[in-house]
């Protein structure tokens, strides 16, 4: 499951720099990819730390989406 999340972060971060470029730190689409880029680091961080713990984490609980 990390491995799909660390995808997803990479594609959304690659996205976001693009996007930031392209129309501008401040546009909305730039923003809404920051936070989709926190929310994904979020819950890698989550995913790693509860590893270590063998406790469950849904991804349902973040907009990563």
């Amino acid at each position: 499951m990390s491995k799909e999340v660390l995808k997803k972060l990479e594609q959304t971060r690659e996205k976001m720099i693009q996007c930031g470029l392209e129309k501008g730190f401040l546009n909305d689409e730039t923003i809404r990819l920051s936070r989709k880029l926190d929310s994904l680091l979020n819950l890698y961080q989550l995913k790693e730390g509860s590893s270590q713990y063998n406790l469950p984490i849904k991804s349902a609980d973040y907009d990563v989406n």
